[in-house]
């Protein structure tokens, strides 16, 4: 009886839905989208407001105290701001989260790893290990991994299921 149990909790731990008609629906988030609106705005004008659950808190931090050369820019913010988001950042972080993909990258990450970018993750590069060069950085559509939101459709409201994955320039693509 207590392996039916496991079984049923394992199988229900699955967050797609296949509605039949050749689409999946996503039943739970990938990871809690971005809640914080002077996040959205703040860093959202330079970029994609990655949502906090990408990356553990550690990271925000190292990446909110190097404001001065953000990826070859300077971010810089005055004290108040940026420990606001700082606060933001690293109380939603990867670490902290309940969510799925978030569990995930958390996992994949040793205790001394700070990545300051997403994709450099171990579970970024297993889930992303067949995508070829030619289609992200060499695609003049997409150009980097940065850039989720033009492939994953649905990355704005934290969903990154794979069913809703659409490349620029490879209609019909599937992993």
């Amino acid at each position: 009886m207590g392996l039916i149990g496991v079984s049923g909790l394992v199988l229900s731990d699955d967050d797609d839905e296949y509605e039949g008609n050749g689409r999946w629906r996503q039943s739970r988030l990938d990871v809690a989208p971005v809640n914080n609106a002077f996040y959205k705005e703040e860093c959202g004008s330079c970029h994609f407001p990655y949502q906090p659950g990408l990356l553990p808190a550690r990271s925000w931090q190292k990446l909110m105290g190097g404001l001065e050369d953000h990826f070859s820019e300077n971010a810089e913010l005055d004290a108040a701001d940026a420990r606001q988001l700082t606060a933001y950042l690293t109380a939603n972080a990867a670490d902290t989260s309940n969510y799925k993909r978030s569990r995930g990258i958390s996992r994949s990450l040793a205790k001394d790893d700070v990545p300051l970018r997403i994709s450099t993750t171990r579970y970024f590069k297993r889930k992303h290990h067949e995508l070829s060069a030619r289609m992200v950085k060499n695609n003049p559509e997409v150009r980097s991994f940065s850039n989720c939101q033009l492939c994953h459709t649905r990355a704005a409201q934290g969903a990154y299921n794979e069913h809703q994955v659409k490349v620029p320039g490879y209609a019909g693509w599937d992993d």
